[in-house]
């Protein structure tokens, strides 16, 4: 199972209004609401068919998921039997985030061979890094490092048909000189195999402007995370439109951006309780984005 980092920062940023030309504005086009599956951990773990089945209801088209193991599946649940649940509630997974740890420590290929297996198993598209160990990433060479086993996991993923994609959170943009980590990967790793899912509440809180992201490096954000940030206390999620990110203002930039799938999440917070928390996300999302 994935690990997620504690939210350790205590200041955000919230992003400023910019001006957005008519003919940039996001395809009118209906487009398909995904939900990154973690924001549903606890009862996720437990009910595995029961959670897909409430966010079919919810109005959710497609999910993201993670903890895959390669002994247990989805929590106990087989990629065969999760894709069944899936066709049953007309739910696609495009994306996965699959433990990448070891195969950056280690040059475990196995793992990332059986993620690789059960991606193809869901009709994915992308296969997703989600997260790096501390000690992978304490200096510029360490995200060299990374960007390196990224392009030859991407090369092993591009031969079974999918695609590899870098999720950030806040540490990538960590100065170190007149670089980043971020920097390193956008630039070391290959535009025609690598594409980055942005985590935008990540982005904001760190003091980045996604606007700005995507005009220096257009095309390469195929994937977001929709998360807002709280308005008094910016360490805390809340749910879609009810926070302090203008995510009107970043829809209008999806073609600048790449964007082909975006995932909902929402990690703290939750009014009254997460299962209705991705029901108010979801309608705001389609009432007020798409």
């Amino acid at each position: 199972m994935i690990k997620r980092r504690d939210f350790l920062i205590t200041s955000g940023l919230a992003l400023g209004a910019v001006a957005i030309a008519p003919s940039l504005a996001f395809s009118a086009k209906p487009k398909n609401i995904g939900l990154q599956l973690y924001t549903l951990r606890d009862d996720f773990s437990k009910n595995v068919k029961g959670v897909l089945e409430h966010v079919a209801k919810s109005g959710y088209k497609e999910v993201e998921t993670y903890g895959y193991s390669g002994k247990d599946g989805f929590f106990g649940t087989s990629s065969k039997d999760f894709k069944k649940i899936m066709n049953d509630n007309g739910l696609k997974a495009p994306s996965g985030h699959y433990d990448f740890n070891s195969f950056i420590k280690d040059n475990n290929a196995d793992f990332l061979k059986a993620c690789i297996e059960c991606a193809k198993q869901l009709e994915s598209e992308y296969i997703t890094v989600p997260y790096l160990d501390e000690n992978l990433r304490h200096d510029l060479d360490g995200f060299k490092r990374v960007a390196q086993k990224i392009n030859e996991a991407a090369v092993l993923c591009k031969q079974s048909g999918l695609k590899l994609a870098y999720h950030n959170h806040d540490f990538e943009f960590k100065k170190f000189g007149d670089k980043t980590g971020y920097d390193i990967l956008l630039q070391e790793t290959d535009k025609k195999l690598v594409d980055f899912e942005l985590d935008l509440y990540w982005a904001v809180r760190s003091g980045n402007d996604p606007l700005a992201l995507f005009k220096a490096n257009p095309g390469r954000f195929t994937m977001w995370h929709v998360k807002d940030m709280d308005k008094s206390k910016a360490e805390w999620n809340t749910e879609i439109g009810d926070g302090s990110i203008d995510f009107k203002t970043i829809f209008a930039q999806a073609k600048l951006s790449g964007m082909k799938h975006f995932f909902v999440e929402q990690e703290t917070n939750y009014s009254p309780n997460p299962a209705e928390s991705i029901k108010t996300s979801c309608d705001y999302v389609t009432k007020q984005l798409i």
